[in-house]
């Protein structure tokens, strides 16, 4: 559910770009107040990396044309909290623009919205915790996680729809776009949904060698796993190919910072591109989580010290 530059207009994407500033700095505030103990400070980084190399995993949507991917807002903010898991999918999403050409950068604070702030800070609180307020069993876990993620989804895709709209993209209207969007990304939010409770149930059962297992399950998604993705458009790319006849609004030049843009070498050449792309953007996802998490951190002790 990446938007390209394409979809917007400059006017829509820096008025986003402003919002998704805003609910970041929000977070950072949340987390200055509460304790960010030392020991998550590794797990943000972790659970990046992880959700990072899962985005790669794209599904194949029987009977469609079309594939989807896991979002993982909903995954990280039962894990991490939703202001911490903000965090996480905002350094997610700017190494993907960046440095890979996933999502463009005057469409970054939408992508870091639809993404992000709907899943971390409005479907969590509002509809994921209080079905597990009382008791955490993993059939409360797993109705909450297919809930939310179905919520997360709609949301978000209902959102691109609205972007594109007060961005003044003739070539999609309102309505045929959204009666596209939706019903594909409800199909791969029931997936996400599931996916998210089987991680959940399986990290609440054995909770301490979650990080460990989770950075093994990071380089063998991203070194391997990766390999096997569907090449199907996903469901944005599918709404935009059956109304346009293509699957990318282009606008202008690819990013300069992008060494490995779309997730491969250059040139296009050589088998394990992907691969590469993926442990590479796992790290630096882990190295910026991390850095980020570590600078909260050290701010708070310095302000209280």
């Amino acid at each position: 559910m990446h938007m390209s530059d394409g979809l917007l207009s400059p006017a829509v994407g820096a008025a986003m770009c402003m919002v998704s500033t805003a609910a970041i700095a929000y977070s950072v505030a949340k987390i200055k107040r509460e304790d960010l103990c030392e020991k998550k400070i590794p797990m943000m980084g972790v659970m990046g990396a992880f959700v990072f190399a899962a985005q790669m995993l794209n599904f194949t949507i029987p009977a469609t044309g079309s594939s989807g991917h896991l979002t993982g807002g909903i995954l990280l903010a039962a894990m991490l909290g939703s202001a911490p898991a903000l965090l996480s999918i905002s350094a997610i999403l700017v190494i993907q623009c960046l440095f890979f050409a996933d999502g463009g950068l005057l469409a970054l604070g939408c992508n870091i919205f639809n993404m992000g702030v709907v899943p971390c800070l409005i479907i969590y609180p509002l509809i994921f915790k209080p079905f597990i307020k009382k008791d955490i069993t993993p059939s409360r876990l797993t109705v909450a996680s297919i809930f939310a993620a179905i919520m997360a989804l709609q949301i978000g895709a209902f959102c691109v729809v609205l972007e594109t709209l007060a961005s003044g993209i003739v070539e999609l209207s309102f309505s045929s776009f959204a009666l596209l969007m939706q019903p594909i990304h409800l199909a791969i939010s029931v997936v996400e949904g599931i996916a998210t409770a089987g991680i959940l149930c399986f990290a609440y059962a054995y909770r301490k060698p979650a990080i460990a297992v989770f950075a093994v399950a990071t380089l063998i998604a991203a070194g391997a796993l990766s390999l096997f993705a569907s090449s199907n458009p996903d469901g944005l790319e599918w709404a935009l190919e059956k109304i346009t006849g293509i699957t990318q609004f282009e606008a202008g030049e690819p990013i300069k910072t992008a060494f490995m843009p779309d997730y491969n070498f250059k040139n296009g050449e050589g088998i394990f591109g992907t691969s590469v792309a993926g442990i590479t953007g796992g790290v630096l996802t882990f190295l910026l989580g991390i850095f980020t998490a570590f600078v909260i951190s050290s701010v708070k002790k310095r302000r209280f010290s």
